[in-house]
């Protein structure tokens, strides 16, 4: 039996996050990945929203990303395109991008860490106990963690072994997807029909001016909304090739698939994100349709979140409390896309009523204030984490600003590369004393004269200071005076 402090169960998007959070904050953390490797097959996710680019930026490794991506407007609502190119963000837009490009990158990332891997290995299942959890394999070993953090996808292993309900709704919607060969050149783009939404595109594809321009030749994904749901079969080529002579008179000669799948609508979310030891981040704790483009950074972001928290209590920094903020700050953001991915379905609906309301939405996202609070809200630049009353940025994200400090100018999010809390001072040189903090809140004295603007809200009045943690929300916002202060750094921080 191996033992580790935290023992993630899956090297998905989220696990590879975690695990890279959680190294930053120096505590010995292990992965179990049934895969052998980072390879992945199939389409899944295709692209990060602004927030999560953010992110990315707080850590240092956004530029990774990015020089492999294309940038693109790729908010949308409904399939209602959203422009964020006005929003007060380094990064006002979103990325295009292939799961497995972002599987990899991250994977590079952790690999420059202290992270431990278990590859081609499956967990099974788990027992827990008041000091820890021993963590079953399929070849008859064990591993032992003080927590387990089952990021396995939305079968979660974890999930029903630790017995946490997943309710919610069952599918209204399935869907073929798959890529092919074809030996004409198809039609690319969407294309509606009585049975619902079809799609088809090139894989390699490059962005010029907001369109999309497929390279002729090359491999073909394909989107095909099956006329019922419930088939309990794994979809064939011949359920490709029947599809797509429904949806467009012809086949295109489709042969040679890489890989055939389907999804659904169904739409869940965990009860809980924690029994005792073991909590669950994203698909493990929230599955719902991949319209919008959230789900992978819902799970990313989740993991951002717990990391950092996880760190200070297995480090005995901070009491076992601090993780209940897990599910009260996350819980909440996930209800929130399940019950937008559910409106945005039923939007995307054939039929002439549906058309009707889709026609009305439209019209109204073209203005400028029902844009914005979408925009926002599928973005992901409009969290807040309920931490109470005060200042507007409280809870919010914090917005990277170009500081003028004594040791030069820098930004934000630099500060923020060691995922360590952070306290700016904006008033007097030396007024704020982190006291016996110091050394877990890096503070600051910093100089800012621009406005200070809030995706949704706009400008809002300058701080004398704030606390970020680790996450980059605002845990404390000063206005001229300490007040809270002390309190916030010991619910926070210990």
């Amino acid at each position: 039996m191996s033992d580790h402090a935290v023992v993630i169960a899956g090297a998905g998007p989220t696990g590879l996050m975690l695990a890279g959070e959680l190294a930053l904050a120096g505590v010995d953390v292990a992965v179990v990945e049934r895969r052998a490797n980072q390879d992945l097959h199939g389409s899944r996710a295709g692209g990060l929203s602004s927030r999560t680019l953010e992110v990315l930026d707080q850590r240092g490794i956004v530029d990774r990303f990015l020089c492999e991506g294309q940038v693109a407007q790729v908010a949308g609502f409904g399939g209602i395109r959203l422009d964020i190119s006005d929003f007060p963000t380094r990064h006002p837009h979103g990325l295009a991008l292939w799961q497995k490009h972002i599987e990899r990158i991250l994977a590079g990332w952790v690999a420059e860490l202290p992270v431990k891997f278990h590859r081609d290995r499956e967990v099974t299942g788990f027992t827990q106990d008041s000091t820890g959890v021993d963590v079953h394999l399929a070849d008859g070993s064990n591993l032992r963690g003080q927590y387990l953090v089952g990021c396995d996808g939305g079968r979660s292993v974890i999930r029903k072994a630790a017995g946490i309900a997943f309710p919610g709704w069952d599918a209204s919607t399935s869907a073929i997807l798959a890529e092919v060969e074809m030996t004409e050149e198809p039609e690319t783009g969407i294309r509606r029909t009585a049975s619902g939404m079809h799609a088809i595109g090139k894989v390699d594809y490059e962005i010029k001016g907001g369109e999309v321009i497929y390279q002729k030749g090359g491999r073909v994904g394909v989107m095909l909304t099956e006329p019922q749901v419930g088939n309990p079969l794994d979809p064939t080529l011949r359920d490709v090739s029947e599809g797509l002579i429904a949806a467009y008179g012809t086949d295109y000669g489709a042969h040679s698939p890489t890989w055939i799948t389907r999804f659904t609508d169904v739409t869940r979310q965990a009860a809980a994100y924690r029994d005792r030891r073991v909590l669950l981040a994203g698909d493990a704790a929230h599955v719902h349709s991949p319209v919008g483009g959230q789900g992978l950074n819902l799970g990313v972001q989740d993991a951002v979140n717990l990391g950092w928290k996880l760190a200070q209590v297995v480090k005995g920094i901070s009491p076992d409390k601090l993780l209940e903020t897990y599910h009260a700050e996350r819980h909440p953001v996930a209800a929130r896309v399940l019950r937008t991915t559910m409106a945005q379905v039923a939007l995307m609906r054939n039929d002439d009523r549906t058309q009707a309301l889709r026609d009305t939405v439209s019209e109204l996202l073209s203005m400028d204030e029902p844009r914005v609070r979408f925009a926002a809200m599928m973005s992901g630049l409009d969290i807040r984490h309920d931490l109470g009353e005060g200042h507007p940025l409280l809870g919010r994200r914090m917005p990277d600003l170009d500081l003028l400090t004594a040791g030069g100018s820098t930004r934000v999010f630099t500060l923020l590369h060691r995922a360590r809390p952070v306290l700016l001072n904006f008033g007097e040189p030396g007024s704020l004393d982190v006291g016996p903090w110091r050394d877990r809140v890096a503070a600051l004295d910093a100089g800012y004269t621009g406005a200070w603007e809030i995706p949704a809200l706009g400008a809002v009045t300058a701080p004398t200071a704030v606390l970020i943690r680790p996450d980059g929300h605002v845990a404390w916002v000063g206005q001229a005076t300490t007040r809270g202060l002390v309190e916030a750094m010991a619910t926070w921080f210990g």
